[in-house]
């Protein structure tokens, strides 16, 4: 039996949004995963701001995309709740927290070399954030997979990833094509999870979602005003050319990026690291270290080489280092995420005109199948490196299991709310590592 349809609230004010996508960005452990959990979990499940079928819409429109897909989830839900407006706070809202964290890390890490309190942090937010991207697997996979064809993709996805490491552009796109094939032959077995909810009207969501060719030229031409203005302010302040070489190189990072940051990684350390020096190869296997203890997109990386770049390099002079750094640190992340704000405003619009067109639901049911499969895929790998510490030869810490159950446990089956989880789980991270070192 299909559970009844969740309708957004017709009260919900851009105030009430604003609050929510900053406190996201707070407690987005987990990378993709552990954000599009916590997203699903709250915004679905608990808050019922948007319905289970709008979601898995625009998440499968964001996982074809390059750059980050929380990131731009998130800003696509934005935008169906407050428009352009509310689409561009929710995407900033979404990285500002990461991108000060970053920064204060990257600086501490310089200044000092020594952060073990927020390793403490982290060694008790992770098996909460295991828990969030199981449940949302489970909450997802349930509606999903319908038949044996669905179990098949999501399967395949995760042996395609897991086992073969295929790129993951290719099992997106297979899906697809498979889906839209499916179609044609058996269009059962690839029609929506709630067929009787396709014509339901929310009223919570934006309606006259529309854009017109007009509209789509006069974004792409504030896009690359946006892109040139800060480019030119780069080439005015920093004469050696460093910030113009970040604007153009970050900004082809980001639309490479398919399959997320850690598919675009060889690019940046290829570059950063042996290109132009930026940043040396341990700075930056200590940044990924430091990216692993903040929440946020993973592709904040590039904050983090910026911020080293500039201070390294005395952009603005040797008395102003933190100053360069925190400059390269923004310009890093300027031109990482402005890429993803115009392929959600121009993209969006004709995405959600496609909801009730079998000919592309089909494709993307398919698609939403090989999205559980990737969130498998991260849910087996971070358990894995939370659980096995040391390796899979080696004994499971049996706290992280037993943290990790009893956060699955409250959020399941005692609907505990994240943030209330992950700052148990935290404390006593803390609390665990200050007795293993009184212990030793």
């Amino acid at each position: 039996m299909t559970e009844p349809h969740k309708t957004a609230p017709t009260s919900l004010s851009l105030w009430q949004a604003m609050r929510y996508w900053l406190r996201l960005g707070f407690v987005s452990f987990g990378g993709p995963g552990g954000a599009i959990g916590i997203m699903h979990l709250e915004l679905v499940e608990r808050l019922r701001w948007i319905s289970e079928r709008r979601f898995l819409h625009a998440l499968n429109y964001t996982m074809v995309l390059p750059g980050p897909e929380a990131q731009q989830l998130a800003t696509y839900i934005g935008w169906l709740l407050h428009g352009k407006l509310g689409g561009l706070i929710a995407g900033v809202l979404f990285v500002a927290p990461s991108l000060l964290m970053i920064v204060a890390l990257a600086w501490l890490y310089l200044e000092f070399g020594d952060i073990r309190w927020v390793a403490a942090l982290l060694y008790g937010v992770k098996p909460a954030v295991t828990a969030v991207i199981l449940y949302a697997i489970w909450r997802i996979g349930r509606r999903v997979m319908r038949n044996v064809l669905l179990w098949a993709v999501m399967l395949a996805a995760f042996a395609g990833l897991y086992v073969f490491h295929l790129p993951f552009p290719l099992i997106i796109i297979s899906a697809g094509v498979l889906g839209w094939l499916v179609h044609h032959a058996k269009p059962a077995w690839v029609a929506p999870a709630d067929p009787e909810a396709t014509e339901e009207h929310e009223d919570g969501l934006v309606s006259a979602l529309s854009i017109t060719r007009r509209g789509v030229f006069w974004l792409c031409v504030a896009g690359a005003g946006l892109w040139a203005a800060v480019y030119g302010a780069a080439h005015l302040i920093d004469d050696s050319g460093t910030l113009t070489d970040m604007s153009v190189f970050f900004s082809k990072a980001a639309v490479l990026s398919f399959g997320g940051a850690y598919a675009v990684l060889p690019y940046v350390y290829q570059s950063a690291v042996e290109h132009f020096q930026w940043i040396t190869a341990a700075q930056m296997i200590d940044g990924l270290a430091l990216r692993e203890l903040i929440p946020g997109p993973l592709v904040m990386i590039t904050s983090f080489v910026g911020f080293v770049g500039g201070w390294e390099g005395q952009l603005l002079g040797p008395g102003r280092i933190e100053q360069a750094g925190i400059l390269a640190a923004a310009v890093a992340a300027w031109y990482t995420f402005l890429p993803s704000f115009l392929f959600i405003f121009i993209g969006a619009p004709y995405i959600e005109r496609t909801r009730n067109r079998p000919a592309f639901t089909a494709p993307l049911t398919a698609i939403t199948a090989a999205v559980v499969g990737v969130m498998l895929n991260l849910a087996v790998t971070f358990a894995g490196y939370v659980i096995w510490t040391h390796g899979w030869e080696a004994s499971p810490d049996w706290n992280m299991v037993l943290m990790t159950g009893l956060a699955l446990l409250a959020i399941s089956a005692g609907r505990v709310p994240v943030v209330p989880v992950l700052l148990t789980c935290a404390l006593t991270g803390v609390l665990l590592t200050e007795l293993a070192a009184v212990s030793n």
